[in-house]
């Protein structure tokens, strides 16, 4: 067996070398990418878990609206010591401490037994916490550089939007009295449709990412209809509980491509 020579031992060091290097960018990059992911799922966590407590005020599918926010009260808490621990700037890391604090606040008050009475204050409080991670996710965003982070964050605010419709006909549903819910509403259906077809004429859409935008509108298109009831006065809160989660799947799956696109 011939024996290796300096240079033949140095040339291969450094291959390794270059290739252990290689791995730990693509796995620094990969881990950019999940960031923006987590931080985008938080803002639409906030809006989730509303949407289950006005759920569970009015007895709509109580044993689905339970196992829902169990699972996004833990989600959250989960995603929020993961970017903690991931944050690369000292305004990230100061974003997230004030998310943080918000979040207490909030979470006491949605494990509370719901109540109509104390509806409106928690929905205040997961404005602010909306809030609170939106600043999150655009300092990460822009901490990472990456440039599929926009593509990631935009599909990720759409998650956001189709808890936040369902939240605010859930509030309206109810009969809440606040005249603002309506327009929230209203805006929160019109910005989910303009996302929709921003993302797709985006210049990262794959032959996959196309087929789930196509199946994501088919599902919009469907669940509009029922938004359409509401106008009459007939609210069908059961039916867009069970369309908001078709579309927060379709548009998590969307969001997920999309993370794992190549980064550079």
């Amino acid at each position: 067996m011939p024996r290796l020579t300096i240079k033949h031992w140095l040339t291969t060091a450094l291959a390794l070398l270059l290739g252990l290097a290689s791995l730990s960018s693509h796995a620094e990059l990969s881990n950019d990418a999940e960031a923006v992911n987590r931080a985008g799922q938080q803002r639409m966590l906030s809006q989730r878990i509303t949407k289950n407590y006005l759920m569970l005020g009015q007895d709509i599918r109580p044993d689905i609206a339970n196992r829902q926010l169990d699972d996004s009260l833990a989600r959250f808490e989960e995603n929020q010591l993961w970017l903690e621990q991931y944050a690369k700037s000292a305004a990230a890391r100061a974003a997230l401490k004030n998310s943080g604090a918000v979040w207490q606040e909030f979470r006491q008050a949605a494990l509370q037994a719901p109540d109509k009475a104390q509806a409106n204050n928690v929905i205040t409080l997961s404005e602010a916490l909306l809030s609170a991670a939106e600043t999150s996710v655009k300092l990460i965003e822009q901490d990472t550089g990456l440039a599929s982070a926009e593509i990631i964050n935009r599909s990720g605010r759409q998650r956001m939007l189709s808890q936040r419709i369902a939240l605010y006909y859930m509030a309206l549903s109810w009969k809440l009295a606040e005249p603002s819910y309506s327009e929230r509403f209203n805006q929160a259906v019109s910005e989910f449709d303009q996302a929709l077809s921003q993302l797709e004429q985006s210049a990262h859409n794959t032959n996959e990412t196309r087929a789930l935008l196509k199946k994501a509108d088919a599902q919009w298109q469907f669940s509009r209809k029922g938004f359409a009831l509401s106008g009459d006065a007939r609210f069908v809160p059961t039916l867009i509980g069970t369309t908001s989660e078709s579309l927060l799947h379709n548009m998590e799956t969307l969001t997920k491509a999309y993370t794992a696109l190549p980064q550079s």
